[in-house]
């Protein structure tokens, strides 16, 4: 029997792990896999050592009240890795984790694989050098990520994004609504806060005055807002009591896919959302806050001009970001009041994003899953 240890460290990298852990058992019936793990790895068969929003945390700034916990939990589950050695060790995002733990592994003579791609491309691009140590191969979502790595001698296998593959190129706006209760002749506004505590404590409540300010432009607009856990939820119920009792947003558990069809325009934290509401065709602002020393950091360790996933694979500006001080509600209502009414352009975006669709489709669970077997049999 074949053994994988596999690490996810939020609903992301939960749903790309489960993807990826049921093509491996309809190839190979009898493996096994344990690990760090989310809901979703969990129903598709994964034993839970520890629980992924454990790691669910944003930024250096934000981490540092948790780094005892973590460093705790990586230092507990490779010494268990080393004790019971699995036949290959597959880290699924969360890189400042991962890859330290596959390093050490990696050392210890047990394969390993990273399954999507730190963001070398935009920042930080000196962990070219750890990452060549840690990973036999690495399995990237997008193909100027491939390109990246065949530059620097790092085995690489583009895979595709899942979420191409089971999102439908012409997403039914219509259904979306009816399966939300949601009205269908009305103008929505997808709320999109984010999926960690930290960011939503940071974004929400700038997401909540925007509302405000669209809703005193365009009276007629109503607003849904998917939630990512039941935390999260309480969080962001008590954000719009305290800030626009006035206004009613319809809140979702889940159901995040469902609501960006539903909307005409959305309002995103920066992150894998953003390819989300790409992939359903809805234009988008991006916004994004974190504390002022993580952002310092990352300016300083910036090499890109965009950092939003729709603006890099468009290779243009197709969202408007607004980072720190720009991420002001003011802002943010202003430009998605100009995308309600503006069509043509709307239009337009709507043809790049399919094209863009197209290009990410490669059936990539299973292409990560031949991927992961050729490593097992090397």
């Amino acid at each position: 029997m074949k053994t994988i240890a596999i690490v996810a460290g939020e609903v992301s990298g939960d749903y790309l792990a489960a993807s990826l852990i049921r093509e491996l058992k309809a190839q190979i019936p009898d493996i096994r896999f344990y690990g760090i793990a989310g809901p979703q790895m969990i129903e598709a068969g994964c034993e839970m050592h520890y629980p992924a929003e454990k790691l669910a945390v944003m930024g250096f700034a934000e981490a540092i009240g948790r780094l005892r916990e973590i460093y705790a939990i990586r230092r507990k589950f490779r010494r268990y890795c080393m004790e019971n050695p699995p036949d290959l060790f597959i880290g699924v995002d969360a890189p400042d984790f991962n890859l330290s733990l596959e390093e050490k592994l990696r050392q210890a003579g047990i394969k390993t694989i990273h399954y999507v791609s730190p963001s070398v491309w935009a920042w930080r691009a000196e962990r070219i050098h750890k990452i060549k140590r840690a990973v036999d191969r690495i399995l990237t979502l997008f193909p100027f990520e491939a390109e990246f790595y065949r530059r620097n001698n790092v085995p690489v296998s583009y895979v595709g994004h899942p979420l191409a593959d089971i999102i439908p190129i012409e997403p039914d706006q219509q259904a979306a609504r009816e399966s939300l209760g949601l009205p269908l002749d009305s103008r929505i506004i997808g709320v999109l806060p984010g999926s960690r505590k930290t960011e939503v404590e940071k974004i929400g409540p700038i997401f909540c005055k925007a509302a405000a300010q669209c809703k005193t432009q365009n009276t007629d607009l109503v607003f849904a807002a998917p939630m990512a856990t039941p935390a999260i939820r309480a969080m962001f119920e008590a954000m719009l009591a305290h800030l626009i009792p006035e206004i009613k947003v319809s809140l979702y558990d889940g159901q995040a896919r469902e609501v960006m069809t539903a909307s005409d325009v959305i309002m995103v934290a920066s992150g894998t959302a953003t390819l989300e509401a790409l992939l359903c065709k809805r234009p988008m602002v991006v916004a994004y806050k974190m504390a002022s020393s993580t952002w310092w950091y990352m300016k300083r360790k910036l090499i890109v001009d965009r950092y939003a996933l729709p603006n890099h694979l468009a290779d243009r500006d197709v969202a408007l970001e607004l980072y720190q001080e720009d991420a002001r509600p003011e802002l943010i209502a202003a430009e998605v009041t100009r995308l309600l009414n503006s069509p043509e352009e709307v239009k337009q975006l709507k043809h790049q994003f399919t094209q863009i669709h197209e290009t990410l489709r490669c059936n990539a669970s299973q292409q990560a899953a031949n991927a992961v077997i050729e490593v097992l049999e090397q």
